[in-house]
């Protein structure tokens, strides 16, 4: 981090502020959406065994990874920023 100082303009400075909260508007509600996914992930492993699947999307998948125990499933995030 480099110490000092930054002129911008009101306007810019509120379009700052509206992209920070739409980045955390975003990021709650992606966190939501991984937890239902782990619901419905938790509720298909009672139903069938879907181990090889998740296998393979851990394979491919370059930000996240599904993790089965003991029947609940969890989603992780490689970046750890979620």
């Amino acid at each position: 981090m480099v110490d000092g100082t930054v002129s911008i303009t009101l306007k810019d400075f509120q379009a700052l502020i509206d992209a920070k909260l739409n980045a955390d508007t975003r990021i709650d509600n992606t966190q939501k959406a991984s937890k239902e996914l782990q619901v419905f992930l938790s509720y298909l492993c009672t139903r069938v065994d879907i181990e090889p699947f998740v296998k393979e999307f851990n394979k491919q998948s370059r930000t996240s990874e599904i993790i089965v125990e003991g029947g609940h499933a969890k989603i992780k995030f490689k970046d750890n920023i979620l």
